[in-house]
């Protein structure tokens, strides 16, 4: 194992002598912002005192020409890619970085910054399968609805263990009394949460027991639940575009009217992404105005398909 050895010697404020088995080198300056000088040149040392952020950098001396001493910058870097695929790099001051340390940010972390623009042009064409294939899921309407018990999701409090009083509390009536007393009011609390919690589960087993009800025997006699029902499986559908949807329901549930609101043409996507294997680029191209035309139709057909699956599939009656 190679040992080194280094000693350093306070002359005055913000001056330091260095002592090491390479030779002797100088410190001027406070720490977080000092100079060195010694054999290998100057160096300019700045940092955050306390935080661990620091860097080092050259500022003249003879070792010009010599080979790298191994001193080197940390800093923290935000890579941004936005969707109209424009890529920044900056420091966490939010100062665009020059392209030196943008070129050794992508040799040191290229995987990384590769893997960020793949997300990004996912997440934008992401949006146009979103649009094209709503219809896909559509639920099977040959299925009547079934009920899936559900189990509360809150676990019970937990009773707490008395704490015993010990020696001390066998030889003084008032450390026992004090014992006993903290036992009663974390019995009391756990009797508060156990009342509460149980209270929660009461209410959560008859929201159970209705949801039953409906399934199994009000959505085949019951025009009030059959609306409840629908509404809320058309609720809980996540529409790519806001889709406005009302319905009435006639004739026992034999039949059913469905009014939507479709979104505009003009709320289709009108960017497609690319990203190359190669390079650190993210190509965002406008769609031909027929690609967006065709979106827009799959897009209203996969709305109507979806709609009339979903109220076939709620409501056994319906013809």
């Amino acid at each position: 194992m190679g040992l080194r050895f280094r000693k350093s010697v306070k002359l005055a404020p913000g001056i330091r002598m260095n002592v090491s088995g390479s030779g002797i080198s100088w410190t001027l300056g406070p720490r977080g912002a000092s100079v060195g000088i010694g054999k290998r040149g100057t160096h300019l040392n700045s940092g955050i005192p306390g935080t661990g952020l620091y860097s080092r950098e050259r500022i003249g001396g003879s070792g010009a020409n010599r080979r790298d001493d191994g001193s080197y910058t940390k800093m923290s870097i935000t890579v941004e890619v936005t969707d109209e695929g424009t890529i920044s790099f900056r420091d966490a001051e939010g100062n665009v970085l020059p392209e030196r340390i943008v070129n050794a940010a992508k040799k040191q972390h290229g995987d990384t910054i590769r893997d960020l623009i793949n997300k990004k042009c996912d997440e934008i064409n992401s949006q146009i399968d979103a649009l094209g294939e709503i219809h896909l899921y559509t639920p099977n309407s040959n299925v009547k609805p079934q009920f899936q018990p559900q189990e509360f999701p809150e676990p019970s409090p937990v009773k707490p263990i008395p704490k015993k009083p010990g020696l001390l509390g066998m030889l003084f009536k008032a450390k026992l009394r004090k014992i006993e007393k903290e036992n009663q009011e974390r019995d009391h609390q756990y009797q508060n949460a156990l009342a509460a919690w149980q209270a929660e589960k009461q209410k959560f087993e008859n929201a159970e027991r209705n949801r039953k009800d409906i399934i199994e025997r009000a959505i085949y006699s019951d025009v009030d639940a059959m609306q409840m029902f629908i509404e809320e499986n058309l609720l809980a559908i996540v529409w790519p575009r806001e889709t406005t949807i009302s319905t009435e329901i006639v004739e026992g549930g034999r039949n059913v009217f469905v009014d939507v609101d479709l979104p505009e043409i003009e709320d289709m996507p009108r960017k497609i992404a690319s990203a190359p294997q190669r390079g650190y680029k993210l190509s965002v191209k406008d769609m031909p105005v027929t690609k967006v035309q065709n979106l827009y139709m799959r897009h209203v057909h996969g709305i109507g398909f979806r709609i009339i699956g979903e109220v076939f599939s709620a409501l056994p009656n319906t013809q």
